[in-house]
């Protein structure tokens, strides 16, 4: 593994952590999960899958470290993975058809949904309060997640990709 890449995607980890942690819980203690679109852009500059794994296993574990839902620990060591195994493989799928810029933002929407729903399903599961509840959640939480992490990525990634072609600290892909 590249040491470089390995630092890159440890701030952005970091920087993620922070942002996952200053955010206060509104619906059970749930809240937006910023630290995803950090993740997710370390999988577009970094789509390797040693470097997938890698960032979805520290995401997960910084996310629980920092969770305040009930069961939300849990939850995150699961979701975390899974959601960005599937993230990269649509990454894969549509990198060569669609403009990079429009689909870091569309897949920073579907991979925040594809983690809300693994995470609430997790969590509502383990809580014993599936019904009815899910749907509430996924609106409330995880749809206001999704764009707000869909913003952020739209902003974001064009500028973090001139540094790296500037700075030529990694391949930018």
């Amino acid at each position: 593994m590249n040491t470089r890449v390995l630092v890159i995607l440890s701030l952005l980890l970091g920087i993620g952590a922070v942002l996952h942690y200053v955010i206060p819980g509104f619906v059970y203690g749930m809240k937006p999960d910023m630290l995803l679109s950090m993740m997710f852009l370390g999988i577009i500059l970094f789509p390797k899958a040693k470097y997938v794994v890698l960032v979805s296993i520290a995401g997960g574990i910084i996310s629980a470290l920092t969770t305040t839902t009930p069961g939300g620990q849990i939850a995150n060591l699961i979701d975390k993975p899974i959601t960005g195994i599937l993230f990269f493989a649509l990454l894969l799928i549509i990198k060569e058809k669609v403009n990079p810029n429009i689909s870091a933002g569309v897949l920073t929407a579907i991979g925040t949904m594809i983690s809300g729903s693994v995470f609430l399903t997790v969590a509502l599961f383990f809580l014993g309060l599936m019904e009815g509840t899910f749907l509430a959640l996924f609106v409330s939480v995880v749809l206001p997640a999704a764009a707000l992490n869909t913003v952020l990525m739209v902003i974001v990634y064009p500028i973090v990709q001139q540094i790296m072609k500037r700075s030529q600290l990694a391949t930018v892909n």
